[in-house]
């Protein structure tokens, strides 16, 4: 992995198992604070819930070694492969473990492909947010509007700083988050009593629909769509405050 290349799924999972070197960790470290699309799918990888241990482990004892081994012990001696016992056994081997795991790992992926959910993405990104990661951030007006011009132009939505404004909560950055293609606009608050608050959007044709409450990692959700956009609103504040909130939200976008 160069300095400036994407890191794969792969080297993020050895990055989560810790089985990279100071250099490579140093390097994801870096992209990771420079990317929030990739901190995303760092954290989708980080929560998988796949056995893999107990996976490899009972699958190891089941691979048929015995009978690869007459298999092997049979074939004439030139034509038996110029790598030892050993390597063919563990190789074969890992092709079993390697395949019913892999199997394991689609079905997981088709079932997830199955049933997408953007407000569980975006949960599992906020997951991570506390007050300190929003602190520091410029919150003048001008820079607001710069960073939801941005936004504008990904999703078609016409939001300015008075539009957004909320009680009690700052607004402290607009971005463009991406997943497998899909933009999803994310605007952050800080509320001084519960925290980081955010109100994200993404294109939708299923039509408007009314507010809906659910609860994902410990924060309240509200989401509700209009003919164009999905939207939610998450945070540790109380269901009935983020209503409140989007209620005033929803009113002044349709106007």
């Amino acid at each position: 992995m160069n300095d400036r290349a994407t890191p794969s799924d792969e080297q993020l999972v050895a990055y989560l198992d810790d089985q990279l070197d100071v250099e490579q960790r140093t390097r994801i470290d870096t992209a990771l604070a420079e990317d929030s699309t990739l901190n995303l799918r760092l954290q989708w990888l980080a929560r998988s819930s796949l056995p893999f241990k107990e996976a490899y482990a009972e699958m190891g004892q089941q691979a048929p070694r015995d009978r690869l081994q007459l298999m092997l012990d049979r074939l004439p001696s030139p034509e038996r492969p110029s790598m030892n016992r050993r390597w063919f056994l563990a190789a074969a081997a890992s092709l079993v473990v390697g395949s019913v795991v892999a199997d394991r790992l689609f079905l997981s992926w088709q079932s997830s492909q199955q049933k997408p959910n953007w407000r569980g993405l975006v949960a599992d990104y906020m997951s991570l947010y506390v007050p300190e990661t929003l602190e520091h951030l410029p919150s003048d007006e001008s820079t607001q509007r710069a960073q939801l011009q941005v936004i504008d132009t990904r999703l078609g939505l016409n939001l300015s700083p008075a539009k957004l404004l909320l009680p009690r909560s700052e607004f402290r950055r607009a971005q463009i988050l991406e997943y497998e293609g899909v933009p999803i606009a994310q605007i952050t608050y800080l509320d001084p009593v519960h925290g980081p608050i955010a109100l994200c959007a993404t294109r939708s044709n299923s039509g408007s629909r009314h507010f809906a409450r659910e609860r994902r990692h410990g924060m309240n959700v509200v989401y509700w769509a209009d003919m164009e956009h999905a939207w939610m609103l998450i945070g540790h504040n109380p269901a009935s405050e983020l209503e409140d909130m989007a209620k005033l939200l929803r009113t002044r976008f349709s106007t």
